[in-house]
């Protein structure tokens, strides 16, 4: 039995403090300066007299000061609970209330008078966090709160999920499984220490707040490896850590795959690498086969979801090696101790190989039962599974899935909105995006997409915004008098 995931934290944030921890916008972290903030943020905590128990709202930017108060938490056993930053300052405050936390920890810079008018008399202490440093907002220091009944005893992180299996939701992840995701076994011996020390830094860009962020950056601050963080991905922020650190592998958002195509990026500068890992969304199947042919380097597709506390299924190194070819496309095969399957959507009765179902599958990291999703998928009779689509008509902009349903049933509350329908047009670097048309109710005055835009910000993240707007007299119907949909994506497509 190794050690859990608290003691690992509070190891890790006990190293020299002189040694390098976190690279960012040129600047190199110490583990100092790490500690030093992780030990301010765990005594702001304690002195608003939050219920020990208690969760804590954390809407982190990737920022090193996030990287630290994630660690804190972790080291003080908290249940964290994900927020999503990037939306309006309404939305993080709904979020906050619904969820029950009793402390919100947050960028400086999101905690406008949106986000605190809306907290004001809930109860809920905010804590901001700008550069390394940590502080209580004035006039928001208690945490009067009740504990939420439904916080467990044993610690856990709650992700809000992208929808493989259902609307979007948080998703709790026990510390026991980012533990085990993290080191395997739970130890980290010095020798590995040591050699994580002088490894080459880990690229880290997934956002800090879902699956992909936390389980790209905690076992590499567990281990001691230095890392560089991106606020968000950018090929000039990628290619400069190409071209100084030269790694062997890498990765790259699906929609990365087109912008490093367009970039022009020599074929010199990536010559240190090995292969390209991908996953969270599909990838285009012309840009997949172009990057390959113009860079010589695979590119190895995975699939996992939030609720599966990661990947299950992966094209690897040594399978592309043998199978690539013959297999492009495909998300892999089955990692260790996972399982799945293709369903009839509608008998739910097993389908044989190279028939398109429902995916279902068994993750060890969550238990032995099946989980269905909403994706249609195809294995073949080699065991490789190939990823078809979503059988929700979720709209999947790069790695977010956002359901059609949730953009418009937001614009209907505006009241100038009389109808609405989101559909998915194609793009060439995010695979989707949402695409807005919108009837006016009569006699309305007239409005048009920047103050619907507005609107919406206040009710969705930032991801559920559409790239594209139609004002319409009236949206196409079927004979049956329901919202057309392929009508309306021809709206976009003239």
């Amino acid at each position: 039995m190794g050690l859990p995931l608290e003691r690992l934290a509070a190891r890790a944030l006990q190293r020299d403090g002189d040694r390098a921890a976190v690279e960012f916008q040129g600047r190199w972290f110490r583990w100092g300066e790490m500690r030093q903030l992780a030990e301010t943020l765990a005594a702001l905590i304690e002195a608003s007299g939050a219920d020990p128990n208690a969760a804590i709202a954390f809407a982190p930017r990737n920022r090193p000061s996030a990287v630290a108060a994630l660690l804190g938490l972790l080291a003080e056993r908290r249940t964290v609970r994900m927020i999503y930053a990037f939306q309006s300052g309404a939305g993080i405050a709904r979020d906050v209330q619904r969820l029950g936390a009793a402390v919100l920890v947050a960028a400086q810079e999101d905690l406008g008078e949106d986000v605190l008018s809306g907290l004001r008399g809930a109860g809920i202490a905010v804590i901001g966090l700008t550069e390394m440093f940590a502080a209580v907002i004035q006039g928001s220091e208690r945490a009067t709160s009740q504990r939420d009944p439904d916080v467990p005893d044993e610690p856990r992180i709650e992700i809000l999920t992208s929808g493989t299996t259902g609307p979007p939701k948080h998703f709790p992840i026990g510390y026991d499984v980012v533990a085990r995701y993290a080191t395997a076994t739970g130890e980290i011996s010095a020798e590995q220490e040591k050699e994580a020390e002088t490894a080459t830094p880990v690229l880290l860009f997934m956002p800090l707040g879902n699956i992909s962020g936390i389980y790209s950056t905690v076992p590499p601050m567990l281990r001691g490896q230095r890392v560089t963080l991106l606020e968000r991905f950018t090929i000039a922020g990628w290619h400069d850590h190409m071209l100084r650190y030269r790694p062997e592998v890498s990765g790259l958002p699906p929609a990365g795959v087109q912008m490093v195509l367009d970039a022009g990026i020599p074929r010199e500068d990536l010559r240190s690498v090995r292969a390209i890992s991908t996953g969270a969304a599909p990838l285009d199947p012309t840009v997949h086969r172009a990057f390959e042919a113009h860079f010589g380097i695979p590119i190895l597709l995975s699939y996992g979801a939030t609720e599966f506390a990661g990947p299950v299924t992966a094209m690897t190194a040594d399978l592309h090696a043998v199978w690539g070819a013959r297999k492009f496309g495909s998300v892999g095969r089955t990692l260790p101790g996972a399982c799945i399957r293709v369903v009839d959507p509608e008998s739910a009765a097993e389908l044989p190989p190279g028939e398109q179902g429902i995916l279902e599958v068994i993750s060890p990291r969550i238990g032995p039962h099946w989980i269905r999703t909403s994706d249609l998928a195809v294995i073949d009779e080699d065991g490789f599974l190939f990823h078809r689509g979503r059988a929700d008509g979720a709209i999947i902009r790069g790695g977010f899935k956002l359901l059609p349903e949730t953009i418009e049933n937001a614009l209907l509350l505006h009241p100038a909105v009389s109808a609405a329908c989101v559909v998915g047009v194609a793009d060439k670097r995010l695979g989707q995006v949402p695409a807005a048309a919108v009837r006016i109710k009569p006699g309305a005055e007239s409005i048009g997409w920047c103050e619907l835009e507005t609107h919406l910000r206040l009710h969705v993240p930032a991801t559920h915004i559409p790239a594209m707007w139609r004002i319409v007299d009236d949206l196409p119907k079927t004979p049956s008098f329901k919202i057309d949909r392929p009508a309306t994506l021809a709206l976009f497509e003239n």
